[in-house]
């Protein structure tokens, strides 16, 4: 099983010995899918919370009419699942689509809680992820309100060029909150 980029993303924010090492990789299932193979669709349990290895990943939402609106992208060394679904252990909300081939690691719920009480660092570990994601997405619906679409693609594009240059237009209008026809237009400027 490969680990060495998971416990180097968690070391940024903790420390475990070699022994608590151990627990949490036995608590971890890997997982391989290739481009365009979903990961989790609305209204299946969301039993999972993963950690990309390599590759690309999409949430979005479907609405009943059939439109996508892409919720975030997950790439190397970044976690992704439908949070509150997993948290409350509720039908997921969102479809998760591999973008590019994706090898991950997974964790359980039941596993999370495990870590939880186990090795109490983890909900430092936690805390700090979900506190940077509140955070990141909080500034991205600030910025989707204040920000003309123009300079919202090129934030994009300064922040996420590995990303950009892997999914398509439409995802990327699509995350941006425009059609792919007035992205077409503002690329085109």
């Amino acid at each position: 099983m490969k680990t060495a980029l998971l416990f180097s993303n968690i070391k940024k924010h903790i420390t475990l010995s070699e022994e608590e090492k151990a627990h949490f990789q036995s608590l971890l299932r890997e997982d391989y899918l290739v481009k365009k193979k979903l990961l989790l669709s609305q209204g299946e349990p969301c039993n999972y919370i993963y950690f990309v290895n390599s590759g690309i990943l999409r949430a979005f939402y479907l609405s009943p009419e059939g439109k996508e609106s892409t919720i975030m992208f997950a790439a190397q060394d970044w976690w992704i699942t439908d949070m509150y679904c997993f948290l409350n252990e509720l039908p997921a909300m969102v479809t998760i689509q591999v973008v590019e081939n994706c090898s991950m690691l997974k964790l359980s719920k039941k596993g999370l809680d495990s870590l939880y009480e186990d090795i109490p660092q983890f909900n430092k570990l936690f805390r700090i992820l979900m506190q940077n994601s509140y955070c990141r997405e909080q500034l991205r619906t600030i910025q989707n309100l204040s920000l003309p679409a123009k300079e919202r693609y090129h934030r994009f594009l300064e922040k996420y060029p590995h990303i950009a240059s892997k999914v398509t237009l439409k995802q990327i209008a699509s995350y941006l909150g425009i059609t792919p026809e007035f992205l077409s237009a503002i690329r085109g400027k």
